[in-house]
């Protein structure tokens, strides 16, 4: 009889730590977008051109990351004799052409740029995702080597999308990150209420019941608790100046997270809620007022117009 009475505690732990598998596997292992397919994209949608980025003056560089793989960057100067310096973040899925379009709305400030992929993407090394967790110290390496280049006299700043705005945020506020502003377009709050939340709408299971079962296997797969990945809880102690951007009508990624994000944020900060697009859309769908809001907040920032 007991072992009648376990067949079913058996079946259900094992259904449980299937799901909690599952899940662990997602995040590490999201499925990446073809850097082909980015580049063509962004050709077609006119927000990338490959000969005017061709012909720009850059130099591919691959970064050492503090875990052992390296980081493929393009060094894009255009601008020699400047001293104003910006970084790329892509989000989630993409690579470092996802980021051409935001790059091109600096070099008319007369700001050289770094584009680079995160770990697990496009052409940089390492084999997992971690949502800010570890790219954040990615974040780091490609900084310190932008001002072992460049000096420590350099003005910079940090543009991140998605995943890429939750890792600067992460730079910003754990690591104490040396950039001179941050820019952050629809970032997360917590990714244990982003993951909670989408593995709910796409299961239609207590995804709040399933994340302890997540979180456990990527500690034990991926050495680091989900629960840290949480830019709200460093948010605060960012310093320098942070705009702050969402899309209202964004159903991945929440605008509330981005306010709640600008209200925990102490000293300089901006806030643009774009009135078009889903997520990572706000530039593509509102670019004549994403533009004015960057214009606004460079000159809050006192980054001098070169062109």
């Amino acid at each position: 009889m007991k072992k009648w009475f376990s067949l079913p505690a058996t079946a259900a732990a094992l259904a449980a730590g299937g799901i909690g598998f599952y899940m662990s596997e997602r995040v590490m292992h999201i499925r990446k977008k073809e850097d082909g397919l980015v580049i063509s994209r962004e050709v077609a949608a006119k927000r990338l051109d490959l000969k005017a980025y061709e012909a720009l003056p850059k130099e591919e560089v691959f970064i050492p990351s503090l875990f052992g793989y390296k980081l493929k960057s393009v060094f894009v100067k255009p601008f020699p004799e400047s001293k104003k310096w910006m970084i790329f973040c892509h989000g989630v899925t993409e690579n470092k052409m996802n980021s051409v379009k935001y790059m091109n709305l600096f070099l008319k400030w007369g700001f050289n740029a770094v584009l680079y992929d995160h770990r697990r993407h496009g052409e940089s090394g390492g084999s997992t995702t971690s949502y800010g967790y570890y790219e954040k110290h990615d974040l780091k390496a490609v900084a310190d080597e932008l001002i072992r280049r460049e000096g420590d006299g350099i003005f910079f700043g940090i543009h991140g999308e998605s995943m890429g705005a939750a890792t600067l945020l992460l730079y910003a506020g754990e690591l104490c990150g040396r950039a001179d502003f941050y820019i952050a377009d629809c970032p997360f709050s917590s990714f244990r209420a982003q993951l909670i939340r989408e593995f709910t709408r796409e299961t239609r299971l207590p995804g709040k019941c399933f994340f302890p079962l997540a979180d456990f296997f990527v500690r034990i797969r991926d050495g680091y608790s989900l629960r840290l990945v949480s830019p709200i809880d460093v948010v605060g102690r960012i310093k320098q100046p942070v705009l702050f951007i969402h899309s209202a009508k964004d159903d991945y990624i929440p605008p509330a997270m981005t306010k709640a994000l600008y209200e925990k944020k102490k000293g300089p900060k901006q806030l643009f809620i774009a009135e078009n697009g889903a997520h990572a859309q706000s530039l593509n769908l509102n670019r004549e007022q994403y533009e004015q809001v960057i214009d606004e907040f460079l000159e809050k920032v006192g980054a001098p117009r070169k062109l």
